[in-house]
């Protein structure tokens, strides 16, 4: 699963590497160093505006949606937190996700991800989860899979009024490869940038060819070192949680 990361790089960043064509500057993210579940989080996605009609082009935007996927026919938002993630094996067959699978995917972009093993405490017989941070060798921005959903609150009266809308996410996870593998048996999906347009395009709905975008993780090497257990408190932030702890 993916249960954290890191997403620090600011939106002038990710709108030249991702090629945004549309974002609102009065919609910041501070630098996240412990990204976690109901978080907003950035999100790269293709849509056609609402007042421009279905016969509009698409168009790439950078936005911020809360992490936890809210599937438009549940009855409350508290659903999400326990929506973050859809493994990749699956996600075209549950109801929470299905829909959102061929008509709203996105790329979520983060430095890297944590997550835990469980290795002897010393002094005890008990074993501790020890986190480890896992990023590309190289410090390329990770393009993690993802998909989106509207939820509409039905105590806000006009569909209009932009609080009407909720805008949530979750991260397609697949089997952990490379350093990865040795800490945890499942990972975030991160996407190739040749497969950005496919993924993104909401005109692709054959669940067929978009599984077959899923078929392997982007390529590079991953690297994994232990950091400090204060990652394990989500009231912890700081460029600090990355540095690597003693084992």
């Amino acid at each position: 699963m993916c249960g954290r990361y890191v997403s620090t790089r600011g939106p002038e960043d990710l709108v030249r590497l991702f090629r945004v064509t549309a974002w609102r500057p009065e919609e910041a993210l501070a630098p996240n160093w412990n990204v976690a579940p109901t978080d907003d989080v950035w999100a790269v996605l293709e849509r056609t505006p609402r007042d421009e009609g279905a016969a509009a082009p698409p168009r790439r935007e950078l936005r911020p949606l809360r992490w936890g996927l809210v599937p438009s026919w549940a009855e409350d938002v508290k659903i999400g937190a326990r929506m973050i993630n859809a493994r990749v094996e699956t996600v075209h067959d549950k109801p929470a996700f299905r829909r959102a699978f061929v008509k709203r995917r996105c790329l979520l972009p983060a430095d890297g991800f944590y997550e835990w093993q469980q290795i002897k405490a010393e002094g005890t017989h008990k074993p501790r989860k020890q986190p480890y941070f896992i990023h590309p060798a190289d410090g390329r921005v990770m393009a993690l899979a993802g998909l989106y959903e509207y939820w509409r609150d039905p105590a806000v009266k006009r569909d209009d009024d932009p609080a009407a809308w909720l805008m949530t996410c979750a991260i397609l996870t697949t089997e952990a490869t490379d350093a990865a593998g040795r800490v945890h048996p499942r990972m975030p999906l991160a996407l190739t940038p040749g497969h950005y347009g496919a993924w993104l395009d909401p005109h692709r709905q054959d669940p067929d060819e978009l599984r077959a975008l899923l078929g392997r993780p982007a390529g590079g090497h991953l690297r994994a070192r232990p950091v400090s257990p204060a990652v394990n408190d989500v009231g912890n932030n700081g460029p600090q949680l990355l540095d690597e702890f003693a084992v």
